[in-house]
């Protein structure tokens, strides 16, 4: 069994309405998983007003505190 480990797990990334120009900073552990719940999984939310959204930023740390202060 083969284990892949990132040093690199914690994102921080910037979303771009397609129908409005509102950008949205975020970060998390799980860019796929988010990007799924702000373009349909989330029922409610400042995200769920402007979609669909784009991925237009992304950028990789080795923390969470690091993700969450850039």
């Amino acid at each position: 069994m083969v284990f892949f480990y990132s040093i690199l797990d914690f994102v921080t990334y910037i979303l771009a309405s397609e129908k409005t120009a509102n950008l949205y900073k975020g970060h998390t552990s799980n860019l796929i998983g988010r990007f799924k719940s702000h373009n349909g999984l989330s029922k409610k939310g400042w995200t769920v007003r402007y979609r669909p959204w784009r991925v237009v930023y992304v950028r990789f740390f080795a923390t969470k505190s690091e993700a969450n202060g850039s």
